[in-house]
């Protein structure tokens, strides 16, 4: 049995496999009318063909915990009941293929209200009447993004009530994972990185004030979510700024810093760290193959809680490698995924191995 396609057993949850789909934003949800937000049938056709092809875990692409927490109009949210309803048909035909469905909750932050990405990158103005009015940690803009609102203790509270109130709603419709979004220079992750978070209050300055919001999620999310379910954090383990800086005076958030975080999220009941890395600052990266396992591994060596891989990982023996090396325990393929929504099938065959969930007796010739 190749190590890829072992089990993997968090908290009452057990994977089938450890290829996993990462979330992937659509930017297709409708933008009018009573179904904003919601899933339509280009993501149950999206999420469940990637089930029928093998994915251990399917995670959802983010979702807003609240109307301002949107990317762009067009995102997925759960805030309101026609969002969880049709979550719900969606899980139930993940699960109907034998894989484990998952949800991202999100809020953007100074990133929100910006145009779908093949429009144009950049801000949607909060007088139009598709945009509105951006908050983060400080008013600081992402690039020539338009320049957020300082958020106040009252949003902060708020915006802790809305995950919580997201996550409750991800468990009535069925979802057995739930994954916070800290990464990819969203709210959170604005939070946590000193080139976005001047603030001088508890939520800024030192380590402590920089991680308060994430605790506060993660403890609320887990006060709701079911101690039998697995609870996961996306993180950017670096803004790929000074990285011969570590320490707590490092002016960016750094891999030292993301061990140090990994452990405190161990201690408030969380399950893995989903690792990626970058998106809060503009940032010279060396991508390449498999460029963000190092930091993944650094979780798995120093930490006591499991790290995943995701970034340019496309071949099996690749994948295989990972997996098999200890470096991750699970590996996220994104745009492999798109490519390809049976790469897990056809990474077993390559590989030898056997696979479950099983395929599909409608196809079960070609296998």
């Amino acid at each position: 049995m190749a190590a890829l396609f072992e089990p993997l057993t968090l908290r009452s949850i057990t994977f089938p496999n450890r290829v996993w789909m990462s979330p992937m934003c659509q930017y297709s949800a409708d933008t009018e009318g009573e179904s904003v937000g919601a899933p339509n049938d280009w993501h149950r056709t999206h999420l469940v063909s990637r089930a029928i092809g093998g994915a251990g875990l399917i995670l959802t692409e983010a979702a807003a915990v609240n109307p301002a927490g949107r990317i762009s109009p067009a995102d997925l949210g759960i805030w309101n009941d026609t969002q969880e309803k049709a979550f719900a048909d969606i899980v139930a035909r993940i699960e109907a293929y034998g894989s484990v469905p998952g949800i991202q909750l999100a809020h953007a932050g100074r990133k929100a209200s910006t145009l779908a990405p093949w429009v144009g990158r950049k801000s949607i103005p909060a007088t139009d009447p598709h945009g509105w009015e951006t908050v983060g940690p400080s008013a600081i803009a992402f690039g020539d993004y338009s320049t957020p609102r300082e958020a106040t203790r009252d949003d902060i509270e708020q915006v802790v009530r809305d995950f919580v109130a997201a996550a409750e709603r991800s468990l009535r419709a069925g979802f057995k994972v739930v994954e916070i979004h800290a990464a990819h220079g969203y709210l959170v992750h604005q939070f946590l990185s000193p080139a976005s978070n001047r603030r001088t209050d508890e939520y800024g300055g030192d380590f402590t004030g920089r991680t308060r919001l994430l605790l506060e999620i993660v403890d609320g999310v887990r006060g709701v979510w079911p101690a039998e379910l697995p609870l996961l954090v996306r993180v950017s383990a670096t803004d790929w700024l000074d990285e011969d800086i570590e320490g707590p005076g490092a002016p960016s958030w750094t891999a030292d810093q993301t061990i140090a975080l990994a452990q405190l999220l161990t201690d408030h009941g969380v399950d893995l760290i989903d690792v990626s890395t970058g998106g809060n600052v503009q940032a010279k990266i060396p991508v390449g193959p498999g460029y963000q396992v190092p930091f993944a591994q650094r979780i798995q060596n120093e930490t006591t809680i499991p790290a995943a891989a995701v970034g340019m990982i496309t071949e099996p023996k690749q994948a295989e490698e990972i997996v098999s090396s200890g470096a991750a325990v699970a590996v996220l393929l994104a745009r492999e995924l798109l490519r390809d929504p049976y790469w897990p099938r056809r990474a077993a065959r390559e590989l030898g191995a056997e696979i479950t969930p099983a395929v599909a007796p409608q196809y079960e010739r070609a296998f």
